[in-house]
C-alpha cells in the first residue's frame, strides 16, 4: 500500500493466474505506517510482512516449499549491501538458491535482462514498480548508482566477479559450518543420545556448553559456536551484532564468580560453575 498503482497490479495478478488456473494469494499491509510504528525502516518492513505472508499461505495450503523470483542481479545487490555494511563471511555468499529447506530460488542464476528478453519473448506484459527508480532506499542506490559506476570505471564485468566471490565464500563456509557443528557436539553438556536437539531445548529450556573446552577453541570457531547456539535455541540470531558475541566471549575468559550477559532481550548467556548456560527469555510451547 505504498503505491496507488498497486491496486491495479494486484487486478493484473489475480487475472493472470485465473487464467492459468493458478490460485492467488493477496494481502493488503500498510507498511509505512507499520514501519513508522515499530521504528523500524520501509524496506526492512516490508520483508517481514512478505516472508510473514508467505509463511501464512504454506500453511493454508498445506505446501513444504516457498519459491522466490530473486534473480542473479538481487544476489549481485545483496553482497554489495553486506560488504558496506561489514559483513561476515556468510553475509558474502547472498542470496541462497536454498535456504533452511523451504525457500526456494528458482531464478537466482538468471540475470535480469535475460528475464526481461523472455518477457519480450513471449508477449508477456510484466508490471514495472516505479519506486525502483526513486534512491531514497539504500538497494536502489546501489543498483541504480553504485553498480553502474563500477561498472563504467572499474570493473564492466563486476557481476561475474562478485558471483565468483559468492562461490568461494558459500564453500568456505559450508566448510566451517561442518566444523562449527562437530565441535558444538563435542563441548555440549548433558546432551541425550539420539534425542533430537529441539526436544531438549523445549524440555531442559536451555543448552549447557563446557567452559574450558569452549575456551580453548580458536577465535573463529568461537563466534561461530556462539551463533550456533543461539539459532538452536531461538531459532533465529536476530539482532545479535559483532559487539554482542565478542562482550560473550569475554565473559566466559574472565570466568569470575556468577555473571550473565543479554545480547537481546530473548536469551541470557549466564556463565556459572564452569559452564555457559544459554537460556531462552521466553515462553516455550
Amino acid at each position: 500500500m505504498i503505491r496507488e498503482e498497486a491496486i491495479q497490479e494486484t487486478r493484473y495478478v489475480q487475472e493472470f493466474c485465473e487464467k492459468l488456473g493458478v490460485q492467488c494469494f493477496t494481502k493488503k499491509v500498510k507498511v509505512i505506517e507499520l514501519a513508522k510504528k515499530e521504528k523500524k525502516g520501509t524496506e526492512e518492513t516490508g520483508r517481514e510482512v512478505r516472508y510473514s505472508f508467505f509463511e501464512e499461505v504454506l500453511l493454508l495450503t498445506n505446501s513444504n516449499k516457498i519459491a522466490t523470483a530473486h534473480n542473479n542481479n538481487d544476489k549481485v545487490e545483496t553482497i554489495i549491501m553486506n560488504i558496506l555494511r561489514g559483513s561476515s563471511l556468510t553475509g558474502l555468499k547472498g542470496i541462497e538458491a536454498k535456504r533452511d529447506n523451504k525457500f526456494i530460488r528458482p531464478l537466482i542464476e538468471t540475470e535480469r535482462h535475460e528475464i526481461e528478453d523472455y518477457c519480450k519473448e513471449n508477449n508477456l506484459e510484466p508490471k514495472y514498480d516505479k519506486s525502483n527508480e526513486e534512491n531514497i532506499y539504500t538497494r536502489n542506490k546501489v543498483r541504480n548508482v553504485v553498480i553502474p559506476y563500477i561498472k563504467e570505471e572499474f570493473n564492466p564485468n563486476i557481476n561475474k566477479t562478485i558471483n565468483r566471490l559468492s562461490e568461494i565464500a558459500t564453500e568456505e563456509d559450508e566448510y566451517l559450518n561442518k566444523i562449527t557443528e562437530q565441535i558444538f557436539n563435542e563441548i555440549r553438556v548433558g546432551a541425550t543420545i539420539g534425542r533430537p536437539l529441539f526436544e531438549e531445548v523445549l524440555q531442559n529450556n536451555q543448552i549447557i556448553l563446557d567452559l574450558k573446552n569452549f575456551n580453548q577453541l580458536e577465535l573463529v570457531i568461537k563466534r561461530r559456536i556462539i551463533l550456533y547456539t543461539i539459532n538452536m535455541v531461538l531459532g533465529h540470531t536476530n539482532g545479535i551484532e559483532k559487539v554482542n558475541i565478542d562482550d560473550i566471549i569475554k565473559l566466559c575468559a574472565n570466568n569470575i564468580g556468577n555473571k550473565y550477559l543479554l545480547p537481546i532481550k530473548e536469551i541470557k548467556i549466564l556463565v556459572k560453575n564452569r559452564k555457559i548456560f544459554f537460556i531462552p527469555n521466553i515462553e516455550l510451547p
